[in-house]
């Protein structure tokens, strides 16, 4: 009922109070990433903040919103992740059944 939704759990399956560590987190999406086949060294925590922001831009959330969950300070910085989901997004051949 309180606390993080997320908290470190030792080798022997002990669950921690407060949060994970970032290298927990950057493992465990790693391990997520080889499971379903893809290259565990281009993921990492970072994907999930980035991917967090990517699709919360598409769903129409408010910029304030998601830099508020977010952390961003800047409204810049915040869009460099938008626009890299954004790449195919109006893509005319796809349009067009291509």
């Amino acid at each position: 009922a309180d606390g993080a939704l997320f908290r470190p759990v030792d080798r022997h399956g002990n669950v921690g109070p407060g949060r994970p560590s970032d290298r927990a987190v950057a493992l465990a999406v790693q391990n997520a990433a080889k499971a379903v086949g893809l290259d565990p060294v281009r993921y990492g925590g970072h994907s999930l903040r980035a991917g967090l922001i990517t699709s919360a831009a598409a769903a129409g959330a408010e910029e304030g919103a998601i830099m508020r969950q977010s952390g961003h300070r800047s409204a810049a910085v915040m869009r460099r992740y938008v626009r890299k989901g954004s790449l195919f997004r109006g893509n005319v051949a796809a349009r067009v059944g291509l």
